[in-house]
């Protein structure tokens, strides 16, 4: 049985071992932690175990300046999101994301994006027709967002989607 939970201090280094097995590059790997560091993170969930602790899953949320109409819109990025190869195919991640865009929409966020596979993050109603227009160097056909706050999308000219500077570095060589 596993619960969806806030990632908690002591759980840094389980975090680290599972983000390190699951993606090839160092600099995915330390994302989150970079994130945390320069106080991007929103939110940050994990799958744990409850037999045995493990983390089996997490997925973060972090701070986006967006704008509409010249206006700064309450906006995260979702990613990114980890499962440990034991607990694949097994809804681990579709209830980390579920979990965290419910928190997030009750704490007032209007937009999430994501950068991923339209085949997966679709079933949630991430949505590339809605990062349409916004300025980014991740625009393309895998820069999806989802309205949240009831599924309306903020009216008026998109404006920049602009992720968290940590998210630049992952292109950078490590």
């Amino acid at each position: 049985m596993l619960t969806i939970r806030p990632a908690a201090p002591g759980d840094v280094a389980a975090i680290d071992d599972l983000l390190r097995t699951t993606f090839p590059a160092p600099a995915e790997a330390r994302l989150i932690g970079d994130l945390c560091a320069e106080g991007d993170m929103v939110l940050l969930l994990v799958a744990a175990d409850e037999g045995s602790g493990k983390i089996a899953g997490v997925a973060a949320f972090s701070r986006m300046d967006v704008s509409v109409a010249d206006q700064s819109v309450p906006s995260v990025a979702l990613a990114p999101v980890a499962v440990a190869s034991d607990h694949r195919r097994q809804g681990v991640a579709e209830a980390l994301v579920t979990a965290g865009l419910e928190r997030l929409e009750e704490e007032g966020v209007v937009l999430c994006f994501v950068l991923g596979d339209p085949a997966f993050y679709t079933r949630f109603g991430f949505d590339p027709r809605c990062s349409k227009g916004f300025v980014s160097p991740y625009a393309g056909e895998h820069l999806m967002a989802m309205p949240l706050q009831g599924g309306l999308m903020p009216c008026g000219v998109r404006g920049e989607a602009r992720h968290a500077a940590a998210f630049a570095r992952l292109g950078q060589s490590a």
